[in-house]
């Protein structure tokens, strides 16, 4: 079982960067939850709507722009979870300063060459 991977900025839009994540995390045994601004699914998977409390997160990868992370900044920080990926587009000194303050490591990369390439 892999890390379990929280996907801020899902979409069962499978023209967007966050619904071949959710897919490519899953084919590489990555458990993930999925947070978007609407409910839906991938692959069985449902999208939540609200940030989930209590859950085992490892990673928590962005693909929302940094005027949008702000309303998730306590949910992030007190998640529990030891990285956050900066895709790009998501890349937000302000976070990024908060989460390393709290001891969340921070790595501005892209999640799918992350996993193509065996990096993740």
């Amino acid at each position: 079982m892999g890390k379990t991977t929280l996907i801020l900025g899902a979409s069962a839009n499978d023209n967007r960067y966050s619904y071949r994540a959710a897919q490519m995390l899953l084919a590489a045994n990555h458990p993930i939850i999925m947070v978007g601004n609407k409910s839906g699914e991938i692959n069985g998977h449902a999208i939540l709507t609200s940030f989930p409390k209590d859950a085992n997160i490892h990673t928590i990868t962005l693909y929302l722009g940094a005027p949008r992370q702000k309303a998730y900044y306590e949910d992030i920080l007190q998640s529990g979870a030891k990285r956050i990926i900066f895709n790009p587009g998501t890349i937000n000194p302000e976070l990024k300063q908060k989460a390393q303050e709290v001891g969340i490591y921070c790595e501005e990369a892209c999640n799918l060459v992350m996993l193509a390439t065996g990096q993740f």
